[in-house]
């Protein structure tokens, strides 16, 4: 009897030693089950586009490097994004799904072009050419555009304007070497017009007023942009461009009510403590 008890001691602690290692093993093994079961029977075999205007299902997919059979969990889903950014330039937002057990969903949404940047002035362009070369004899020559670009709210360069273009107009700006998908970039004097710019077209598209802008004009320390074709707003670089737009439209709505619905001249904001003076084009209704 001893010996039988001396027996299953051994065997008890066997297993007790083994037990570890077998549950190991068995969790190793579900993984590899697993991954060879996603390797060998979750592949592509559809891939959706929505949200798509501009461009069709055909050119996104194209454009994504996506292809049937692929691994539906082994894309690299960033290196699409920037695919289909990088080619598609009005693409905006997307996002990539997986739709078991086979398809691949790609949602987007596509930029609109909002103004259009004109070609620079020759003089400037000379002009920042020279400084540079003052402070390196050795400076590269500053590649600009050659044509109107069209670039969308946030700044993102769209393609080439067509001569119909109905874009906002924008002036003041250098842009540099301008490619289709890139953002707009300007020389380092130029950041604090080209933020203000930004700003004054997102807070325009929040208020639903960019149809109502057809020019902005960018100075050293402030920006003129044309409203209603009647009016010419001058605001600071720095400004609140959401308290701005809202103080603009209701100064026109005033004046409007005051004085009739041709009243036309100039809205500045540059004023300190955030007020408005009105001073009415010469030839205008309700001129003095």
């Amino acid at each position: 009897m001893p010996r039988y008890s001396h027996r299953s001691r051994t065997r008890r602690r066997n297993r007790g030693r083994f037990g570890p290692l077998f549950k190991l093993l068995c969790v190793i093994a579900v993984i590899v089950a697993l991954t060879v079961g996603a390797t060998v029977f979750f592949r592509v075999e559809q891939v959706t586009v929505t949200g798509n205007r501009r461009y069709t299902q055909e050119e996104i997919i194209a454009a994504s490097g996506i292809e049937l059979d692929d691994n539906l969990y082994s894309l690299n889903k960033v290196r699409i994004d920037r695919n289909i950014r990088t080619t598609l330039p009005y693409i905006g937002e997307l996002t990539i799904n997986r739709a078991l057990p086979s398809t691949i969903v790609i949602t987007v949404t596509e930029w609109e072009a909002v103004a259009q940047v004109t070609v620079p002035d020759p003089e400037r362009v000379s002009a920042l050419q020279q400084e540079r070369l003052e402070e390196d004899p050795k400076a590269e020559p500053i590649q600009t555009a050659r044509e109107p670009w069209l670039i969308s709210v946030k700044g993102k360069l769209l393609e080439p304007a067509p001569a119909n273009a109905q874009a906002i107009a924008v002036t003041g700006l250098i842009p540099l070497a301008p490619q289709a998908g890139s953002l707009l970039e300007v020389p380092e004097e130029e950041t604090l017009q080209l933020a203000a710019l930004t700003g004054l077209l997102a807070a325009l598209e929040a208020r639903e007023m960019l149809m109502e802008v057809t020019s902005i004009r960018l100075e050293s320390t402030y920006l003129v942009a044309r409203y209603a074709g009647r009016f010419d707003v001058k605001m600071k670089l720095n400004a609140d461009f959401d308290y701005d737009v809202r103080l603009m439209r209701s100064v026109r709505q005033q004046m409007e009510a005051r004085e009739g619905e041709e009243v036309a001249g100039t809205i500045d904001l540059t004023q300190e403590h955030q007020s408005a003076v009105f001073s009415p084009e010469e030839n205008s209704q309700g001129a003095p």
